[in-house]
């Protein structure tokens, strides 16, 4: 149970209060700094478990449960935390609010329809907003620790729309999946 992919996605949950602690202090430039490395780690470590995984034939019941788990836990903290530091203010809080509430519909979703063994794959398009999630998130962090450019803030909120507008598209779709199954 505890192969190397699987390790790497519970590294992925256990960095979690790190990352939150690097940006719990605004100001602390230095902390954000650590918090985008720690993050660009995380989302390494987050393609090398599934890759090593299934290069190994080590896929598992265990990591197929963890590493949506993962994922979902690192975005909503950081989204969290993005909001309440006043890095996605205003209207931007928007935006962050539909990636969050649409990462929790999919996941009660996923766990409704593998009730009824039905299986909903990732779509490419879905993996496109993973990737924007990432960058518009790695962004705005970066910002942080980088106020003096303010390119990458401005980079991190054109990513963050594209990647609610991706969000809204993709939950969409697996909902419409669902409503099938539906009474």
């Amino acid at each position: 149970m505890l192969t190397l992919p699987n390790l790497l996605t519970l590294s992925r949950i256990f960095a979690v209060p790190l990352l939150v602690g690097l940006l719990w202090w605004p100001q602390w430039q230095a902390g954000y700094a650590f918090a985008f490395a720690l993050y660009c780690l995380m989302g390494i470590t987050d393609y090398f478990d599934g890759y090593l995984a299934r290069a190994n034939g080590a896929v598992s019941r265990l990591g197929i449960f963890l590493d949506p788990i993962a994922d979902k836990i690192m975005i909503a903290a950081v989204i969290l935390m993005l909001v309440a530091t006043r890095d996605i203010t205003g209207i931007h809080i928007i935006a962050a609010l539909v990636i969050l509430l649409r990462e929790i519909a999919v996941s009660g979703l996923r766990e409704f329809l593998a009730g009824l063994q039905v299986s909903v794959p990732v779509s490419q398009l879905a993996k496109w907003k993973t990737t924007f999630q990432l960058i518009c998130f790695g962004a705005l962090i970066l910002a942080g620790a980088l106020p003096a450019y303010p390119f990458i803030q401005w980079t991190g909120i054109a990513t963050l729309w594209a990647a609610a507008i991706l969000t809204a598209v993709t939950g969409w779709d697996y909902l419409r999946v669902g409503l099938k199954h539906m009474d």
